[in-house]
Parts: C-alpha cells; structure tokens; sequence
C-alpha cells in the first residue's frame, strides 16, 4: 500500500498493520540481518523518513513484528493449544501435530519466525538475537509451567522430569522449524511429531 497524504507539508497517512504484516513476512523469509530498510520500506510502500518517524528504527519495527506475528495463526497456535486443550499432553500433541502443518506451509515463509530470524546476526545486533533469546526462554518457561501443574494434577508422574520435558518439546519443535526452512513437507514433520510423542512419560504407545 502507498502513503496517501492529505496535503504537502502534512504527515502521510498509511496501514499500520497492514506495513507491519509486509514486514513480518520478510522479516520471516530472509531474517533479521538479511532484511535491510531499503527492502522494507519498498515492501510496505513508504519512505524511509515515514519508517523512522513512526517505528522509530529497524529494530522497533522488528518487534513489533515479532508481536504481530504472535497473533497470527501461524505464531500464535502454541499460545492457543495450550489455552484450549483440557490436559498437557493434548496441549503439546495438537501444538507439534500443527506444526507439522503450518512450518512448510507454502502460504507463507516456512519455519518460525522467532526461532529463525536472528540466524548469523552481526556484533552489533546481538541485541537482536538477546531480544529473540528472551522470547523464546519465555515460552519455555510456560511449557514447563504447564508440565509442573500437569504432574500436580496426577497427569504426569510423580517421577517425570518437567523442565527436560519442557526443553525436549520446544527443541522438537525447533528442529522441525529448521527442517521445515530446510525444505522438509508436512509428511516428514508428522512423523517427528508422532515420534516425539511417544516418550510422553506415562503413556504407552
């Protein structure tokens, strides 16, 4: 979409969240460091000064895309799973079962965007990757949250581990973000995500 201005001198006036979607999605394709403003501001249909004046840098547009993102289907179905289903492990099987759908989906760029986008950034934007690190520990924090209160519901045993299950999940599912990226279909993935599920403590196959 193209700035529309309502007169010379005056602001121009444009689609937050519709630039934003554009960024996201080539932010997602090529990365962080990969993606430059040029690129951006020809994608969302602006000019620069209209980039700095309204997201403040590359950086504050990136995440504001990462949040963006989280609210799509294709970011924000853990979120979901994990609110929707009644027990932990029909949480985690629809999470990774989805998974194998959405990461090679060619509707959009394959692969997750926050476990991709910071893949070989520059010294000076480690703060990215930091940025990136932090999202994705956090995430982890509310797997295992879930898993502890699974065990304390007599779901999982007493004996299980739930911060390795926790790490052993999100590593999963990680890993068929990169195969996805990669270039693997959803047939493979199924298959990883059946395979993880079967060391579900408790539950035989």
């Amino acid at each position: 979409m193209s700035e529309t201005g309502r007169g010379r001198g005056r602001p121009r006036a444009f689609d937050r969240d519709a630039v934003v979607e554009r960024a996201t999605r080539l932010f997602w394709e090529h990365g962080y460091e990969a993606t430059s403003v040029g690129e951006l501001t020809e994608a969302m249909g602006i000019r620069p000064g209209s980039l700095y004046a309204t997201f403040g840098d590359k950086k504050s547009l990136f995440m504001e895309a990462v949040a963006a993102y989280g609210r799509t289907p294709a970011g924000g179905f853990m979120s979901r799973a994990l609110e929707e289903e009644p027990t932990a492990y029909e949480a985690f099987s629809r999470m990774l079962r989805e998974a194998a759908e959405i990461y090679p989906d060619p509707a959009h760029p394959a692969g997750c965007l926050v476990m991709c986008a910071a893949a070989n950034v520059t010294v000076q934007d480690a703060d990215i990757a930091a940025y990136l690190r932090d999202v994705r520990e956090k995430g982890l924090k509310v797997f295992v949250e879930r898993l502890q209160a699974a065990q304390n519901d007599g779901e999982l045993p007493r004996d299980s581990d739930p911060h390795a299950l926790a790490a052993y999940l999100a590593a999963v599912l990680r890993g068929m973000s990169e195969r996805a990226r990669d270039g693997a279909g959803a047939t493979e993935l199924r298959s990883v995500a059946e395979l993880a599920l079967t060391v579900w403590p408790g539950r035989r196959s």
